[in-house]
Formats: C-alpha cells, structure tokens, sequence
C-alpha cells in the first residue's frame, strides 16, 4: 500500500477535528498454509488483510477506530468519528504518543522479508516429505498430521509529533505431530520450526524425523514418588522461564505493584554466570524490527547482567508513572493503546555442556512438556503439570508422566544454571536449564 501518501491529510484532518495529537498505524498481512494427514493433502488455505487505525488524542482521553476500507471517503467518516469518540472518553493515563526525541530516524534494513513468496508446490512437497520421514520410523503407528505456512506482513506508524516508518516481514514454518503406540499407550509428540526464509529451514525431513524420535521416547511412562529433585528444562520448555521474567519487569507490572519482582531492580536474582539480551536488531530474527511501536529506538539490552535485573521493560507512558525513559520496549495494535513486549529475548549459554549437566543428576527429572497454566507472577509462585524422562546415575532413564513441579520463581532463579547449548528457534529462547530443589508430585 502506498501508505505514505495518505498519512499527511488523515493527520491533518485529525487535528483540524480538534485531536490534540493522533497517531496512524498500518497492518496488512497475507499468508497461505497447507496440511495434510497421511500423506494426503487436507487443507490448502490462503487470506489476506489489511487495517488502516487511527488513535486521535484530546489531552488525557484517547479513541481509536479502525478499518478494511482505505478510500478517502470512508477515512474522513473514520477520522470525524474517532475524534467525537475521544471527547467523550474518560481520562486515560496511556493517553501519550512516544516522546520524538527518542524517535528512530536511522531505520537499518534487518533482511526481514522475503521477496519472492514461497510456492505453493514447494509448501505442499514439504509436508509431504516431512510426515512421510516421522512414519518411516519404526514404532510410529498414526500421524496427526504436518503443515507448513508462508505469510508476510507489513507495519507502518505515522505520528502527528513527527515520527514517520514501517518495514516489511516474512515466515515460514513447517511442523509435524505423530503417534507412537496403540490403545491406551499411545503417546504423541511433535516437532516444529520456524523462519523469516524458507531457505533457513533445516529439511522437511530432518522436522519429521525429530518429530518421530520425541515421540518415541515417550512410550511407556512410568510413575514416580513425589520428592525433592533437580528438575532438567529442555530447550523447548526452558523459554518459558524467560518469558514469565518479561512478563514479571513489564511496565504495566511494575506500575500497578502487581509482579513478584516489583522491589528487585539492580539486585542479584539469579547467580553470576546468567545473563539475559533482548535484541531487536537480529538479521532474520523472528522477533526483530527496527524501532518499537511508538517509533522509539529499539537496541540490544542486557536485562539481566551477571545475574543482575538491571532494567524493567518500558513504554512511554510507563516510563512517565515510573520516573524512568522508554526504554524502546513499546508494542502497538490496530484497537488498544501501546504495550510493552519483547523482540528477540534470549538467556545466554551457560559453562558447562548439555552432557556434563545430565551426568551430574544422581536422581532428576528431565522435563520437556508443561501442562497447564499454575505461574503466579504477582508472587511468583510455580505449580505446574509436566512430562518427561527420569535421571538416573546420570544417564536419561524412562519416560516419566503425569507429575507436577512446584517451587517459587524466585527460588527458581537463584538456583538455576544453564548448559551451553543455546539455539534460536523461537522469539524467545534459552539454553537447557537446571534448577536444583524443586519439589515434585508424583503418585
């Protein structure tokens, strides 16, 4: 869309209505997936999208409205209306735009958009091959089936304080989900990833044969006593515990005393060897962009130093209540006011290996799925269900399930440490974790 051309008069018009300040946001997004079960093509999707909102400000109220209609007609009615909501809205605290002095006017190219779109013929080949690899192996007995997307999406902010960009991305994903089993011992597992290239992928066969292997491994579960162990987080879990870190030093959070963390600023709550980065500027990262949702400077922060919290995660307007600057964490939809999110949010490697860790567990619990949502991130507290595998003498021993872990987030990140096997599959990402003295359910 030629969005720049239109910017101008909608701001225009905006402010002639009587908004003290408005801002403008583009979002338009394509996408087409394909799955199929058994080797045989179910669904083959295809959508496309595009909403033009306008956010108009009257001093301390704020409206928002928006639209799929992008004719000049249609956005003076959507201007007119938004301003006449804003006069009679309520006093609103996120009432602010992003302070221009710390606007980005530098907006690097971080190779987030793939040009050519992926074909349809190649998605289709890919989940072929992929289920076909996870039932190729022996001990797999059904499939629930693989699929594989291409989408693409573009953003674009106009603000009347001056801010002015957008910027393009892709994705591309392929997963798989089978069976291993029969009856009541059936077990599933899956496997999935995902790229801004298709060509960054690993093979469609590599994805289903990965798929093939977890799902075996989980066969015949065992029951164990309830105790007090180390629990092992495998990298696909272990992201989780990053991400409640996010959600516990977010703005909001903190502003309303409602997190856990709320009196941890500058202290030590993890031990000296962790650190945590958010970056935004990744090449081809899955959660990059080159400024936040305010049109704020966005750039890599070591949140977490040396086991330190050093920063919390802050907008505009929540850095105002706090006394703090933005600290380019904004995030922004079509209909609400700015957020606070992450970009590309990762714990680093640990010291020691991934084998040197599991030869270390006497006895241990080695997780990698959690059922449920028992996380209480206003006191921390971590109740959980999971499966997984049981350490012994250090080695992975026999799969283990239907169990729950239990401890408080604090605890958990002062005794946690992390094996040096990090990888980026996801936006937020962690090496595998252990963390010793949880408590575990058992029968």
């Amino acid at each position: 869309m030629n969005f720049e051309n239109t910017v101008e008069s909608i701001i225009n018009k905006t402010l002639k209505e009587g908004a003290t300040a408005c801002d403008v946001v583009l979002a338009a997004s394509s996408g087409k997936s394909i799955s199929c079960r058994k080797q045989k093509i179910e669904d083959i999707e295809e959508s496309s999208e595009k909403i033009i909102g306008v956010r108009a400000l009257i001093n301390q109220k704020q409206a928002f409205v928006s639209s799929s209609q992008v004719d000049k007609e249609n956005l003076d009615k959507l201007v007119s209306k938004c301003v006449s909501m804003a006069k009679q809205a309520p006093d609103d605290d996120t009432a602010v735009l992003g302070d221009s002095e710390f606007f980005e006017t530098n907006i690097s190219d971080l190779d987030l958009f793939q040009k050519d779109e992926t074909d349809t013929q190649i998605l289709v080949d890919s989940v072929m091959e992929c289920e076909d690899a996870a039932l190729s192996v022996e001990g797999i007995t059904n499939s629930e089936g693989a699929g594989a997307s291409f989408s693409t999406g573009e953003f674009f902010l106009a603000t009347s304080n001056g801010f002015r960009g957008g910027y393009k991305s892709s994705g591309n994903s392929i997963s798989c989900s089978v069976l291993a089993g029969e009856g009541q011992s059936m077990e599933r597992d899956y496997e999935t990833s995902s790229a801004i290239y298709f060509d960054d992928l690993p093979s469609p066969a590599s994805i289903g044969n990965k798929a093939a292997q977890q799902t075996l491994r989980r066969l015949n579960p065992k029951k164990v006593a309830s105790c007090k162990v180390p629990v092992v987080f495998d990298k696909r879990i272990s992201k989780s515990l990053v991400g409640y870190l996010a959600g516990a030093i977010s703005g909001p959070a903190i502003a309303r005393g409602t997190s856990f963390l709320k009196d941890h600023l500058n202290k030590q709550i993890f031990n000296k060897d962790i650190s945590i980065i958010d970056d935004p500027k990744i090449l081809r990262g899955l959660g990059s962009h080159p400024f936040d949702g305010e049109g704020i400077v966005s750039d890599k922060k070591e949140i977490i130093s040396n086991g330190v919290l050093t920063s919390w995660l802050l907008n505009t307007s929540t850095a105002k209540k706090l006394g703090f600057k933005t600290t380019g964490h904004a995030s922004r939809g079509i209909g609400s006011p700015p957020g606070v999110s992450t970009s590309n949010l990762y714990m680093t490697n640990g010291v020691n290996s991934y084998d040197d860790m599991i030869a270390s567990i006497k006895n241990g619990f080695y997780a990698n799925e959690l059922i449920g949502m028992g996380v209480n991130l206003v006191t921390g507290d971590y109740s959980v269900g999971a499966s997984g595998m049981w350490i012994e003498n250090g080695e992975i021993s026999y799969s283990v399930s239907e169990v729950t872990i239990a401890s408080n987030l604090i605890n958990m990140y002062t005794n946690l440490t992390a094996a040096n096997d990090l990888e980026f599959k996801y936006r937020v990402n962690a090496p595998t974790i252990r963390i010793d003295g949880m408590t575990l359910a058992g029968k």
